[in-house]
This record gives structure tokens, C-alpha cells and sequence, in this order.
């Protein structure tokens, strides 16, 4: 059987698989300078002492501050660990165990983007079972059986939704990525403070929002059985991009728009965690991948071309959506409504500056890039499945723009 029969044939597997994972359900806080209340919640929830899990940037700019303060104001005893980077490593994570353990931590509290939160999950599932190689953490899915240490995460950007995912990435002893699902992760609390985006720079504001408008459209266009109050949340993750992004273009230190932005992120990371991404995400990984491009940016380039690949046996999901943002109407044909819907996707990239085409993809690298893609896609429930000819057309549209 060929790569492409088999892709299809287990194209509904990994929606039906994360149905059966256990998720968190972290109680949200949101608002302005909100990370102060960590102390109250830590009390709360009767723990005495926790690992502050952030990196070297976040560390030298002070953000952590308010956070160690208000654990000290509440008697929680804390331990500082800033040595995570932008690509975190297995040895680092590791560190992080050992001063969890020196700690004798009951909690972590992870302030920062994907690559602390991703780090902060491992080193908590990693503390509780400090028996098990730390390699175990490594694997396509990882098993806590009794759990992890409880989580409270405080995300620095809006973009990856990844306080609240089961995934993780780091890198191995090789350097390369590795992926893992933990099962058992327990998230206490999310807090999604807008002051710690307020100097974020245009292009990591942007690129981070279009990533969260990815997610919670790719989980709209899955071939998953969601719930109500899944859909909802993924439209309103695209929804309150598409509201918030232009007005930081203009206004970057609008705090409602960067709460709305947190918030969105927010609701795309529910979308991975009961709907998965799509093609969306396995293109982008791939070019981003091969180019070192930027992962939103990559997603920009992407978004249009895969969407309307996939507009004709979606159209239904596209028209609720568009009617859910004001872009159509109830009583408008799906076809119409569904190609508002991408018109207002192309006009909110060209308000971003995204280049027309990703100048830096080359013919010569597609079949390369479609074995990198075919490998992403199995991860997915995308509506359908792409042959490798279809993605070559896909790729040479990715190049040319949209």
C-alpha cells in the first residue's frame, strides 16, 4: 500500500486518539499586571513551595518579579531556574528536575512563550517521577502515571496557547526536536496578564496572532467530532484575532487588544489540544523547518493556499464561521460565505505586511518537502488527504503568493 493510501486510511485516527486523552482544566485568570496574584493562588491551593520556571530574557528584564514577590507575600517559599532558551534542550530540562528536587518543590509556575511552558511541562511530570530517565519525557507520548507536579502558567506571548496544550518539544541528546504528549499533565491555573506584551515587537505580535488564528481555524476544518463548546472557542479565537490584530498594528499598546490577543491564543490552544492542527501546520513546520523561517510567518504563507484547498468539502464549517465573525450572512449560499471568509484572510495578511509569496522556496526542494509533509500530516484529522502531486501544486503556490 502505498505512503498516500495509508495516510488516508488513517486519516480519523489521531482525532479519535485525543478524545481519549485526559485533559487540564485550569482555572483562567485574566487582566493587566494579574501574575502578582500568583502568591494568593499558591496559598490557595495549599502549596509551600514552588519552581519558577522562565528564561534568560524574561529573567533580565525583571518580569519574573511580581511573581516571586507575591509568592513571598504569601509564605510560599520559591526557587528561581532562568537557564531555559529559545530552544531548550534535554539537558536543561533535566537541570530543571534536580533543582525541582533541591527545592522539594510541590508546584511550578512557568512564565514565559512555548519554549519555557514546553520546558515547564516536562520538568513537572519529570520531578513527580524522579525515577524515570528523563529520556522517557522524549517519547510520542509520554505517561504520567500519577500525575505532575501542578502547574500554573503565565504566558508572555499570544500566540502558541501552549499554557494549557499536552504537547511539548525539546530538543535531544543529538539536537534534534523531539515531541511529546504527556499524559497526565495537571494545570492548576493559566494567568494571562496583558502587561507582559505591552513592548512586544511588531512582528512577534503579529506572527504570534496569526499562530493562534491558525490554530482555532485548522480545528474548525478537522475531521474530528467536536463539541459545541470546542467550535465555539475556535471561533472565537479566529474572531477576536481578526478584531484585535489591525488595531495593535495601529495602537501596540492597546492593553484590551493584548488581553483580547492572550485570550484568543488561549482558545487556539483548547483547538490543538480537542481538535489538532492541519496541513496548515505540517507546510509550515516543514518550510519553516528547511528555510528557518519564523514559525507565524511560515503559517501566514500557508493559510491562504491550504484553506481554499480545502474550501469545497468545507465549506459549511468556513460560512459559520464567516457569519460568526460578521463577515457574511445566515441566508447567503456556504460557497459565498466561505469565500468572504478567505477574502477577509487575505485582506488581514496584506494589514500585517506579509510579503506576497515565499520568495525563498525552491522547486528543487519540493520532494523533499512533501516527504517532511507527508511525515507532519499523520499527526492531524485534516478534512482530507493531499497526495504528494497536490502538495507539489500547494508548494508552487506557497512560492508564487496568494
Amino acid at each position: 500500500m502505498s505512503f498516500y493510501l495509508g495516510r488516508k486510511a488513517i486519516r480519523k485516527v489521531p482525532g479519535v486518539v485525543i478524545k481519549a486523552a485526559p485533559l487540564p482544566n485550569p482555572t483562567l485568570y485574566e487582566g493587566f499586571g494579574k501574575r502578582a496574584e500568583v502568591g494568593a493562588i499558591c496559598e490557595q491551593a495549599g502549596f509551600k513551595t514552588a519552581l519558577v520556571v522562565t528564561d534568560q530574557t524574561l529573567f533580565s528584564l525583571g518580569l519574573h518579579e511580581k511573581i516571586t514577590a507575591s509568592l513571598t507575600a504569601h509564605g510560599v517559599a520559591y526557587t528561581l531556574f532562568h537557564e531555559i532558551d529559545s530552544e531548550p534542550t534535554v539537558r536543561v530540562v533535566d537541570a530543571g528536575r534536580k533543582a525541582a528536587a533541591e527545592a522539594k518543590a510541590d508546584c511550578v509556575v512557568a512564565l514565559g512563550g512555548g519554549s519555557v511552558l514546553d520546558s515547564g511541562k516536562i520538568i513537572a511530570a519529570a520531578a513527580k517521577h524522579p525515577n524515570a530517565a528523563i529520556t522517557h519525557y522524549l517519547h510520542k507520548f509520554a505517561f504520567a502515571g500519577n500525575g505532575t507536579l501542578p502547574m500554573i502558567n503565565v504566558p508572555s506571548t499570544a500566540g502558541t496557547g501552549a499554557e494549557c496544550t499536552v504537547g511539548a518539544v525539546v530538543k535531544n541528546k543529538r539536537g534534534t526536536k523531539s515531541s511529546t504528549v504527556i499524559i497526565g499533565m495537571e494545570v492548576t491555573a493559566v494567568i494571562l496578564d496583558s502587561e507582559l506584551l505591552i513592548g512586544a515587537p511588531p512582528a512577534v505580535t503579529t506572527w504570534c496572532a496569526i499562530d493562534a488564528l491558525s490554530h482555532g481555524l485548522e480545528g474548525l476544518l478537522a475531521d474530528v467530532d467536536s463539541s459545541e463548546e470546542d467550535i465555539k472557542k475556535s471561533r472565537e479565537c479566529v474572531r477576536l484575532v481578526m478584531e484585535n490584530l489591525p488595531v495593535l498594528l495601529k495602537d501596540p499598546k492597546n492593553i484590551e487588544a493584548r488581553q483580547a490577543t492572550l485570550l484568543a491564543a488561549h482558545y487556539g490552544g483548547n483547538a490543538i489540544n480537542t481538535q489538532l492542527a492541519g496541513y496548515v501546520h505540517a507546510f509550515a513546520h516543514s518550510i519553516g523547518a528547511l528555510y528557518h523561517i519564523p514559525h507565524g510567518k511560515a503559517i501566514a504563507w500557508c493559510l491562504v493556499p491550504i484553506v481554499e484547498a480545502q474550501e469545497n468539502i468545507r465549506s459549511d464549517a468556513l460560512k459559520a464561521l464567516a457569519v460568526y465573525c460578521g463577515i457574511a450572512h445566515e441566508a447567503e449560499e456556504a460557497e459565498a460565505a466561505a469565500d468572504r471568509m478567505i477574502l477577509a484572510l487575505r485582506r488581514l495578511l496584506v494589514q500585517c505586511g506579509l510579503e506576497n509569496g515565499c520568495k525563498l522556496l525552491k522547486p528543487e526542494d519540493y520532494d523533499r518537502l512533501v516527504g517532511m509533509i507527508d511525515a507532519d500530516s499523520i499527526n492531524y484529522s485534516p478534512s482530507r488527504t493531499f497526495s504528494d502531486s497536490e502538495i507539489v501544486m500547494l508548494l508552487d503556490q506557497i512560492r508564487r503568493g496568494y
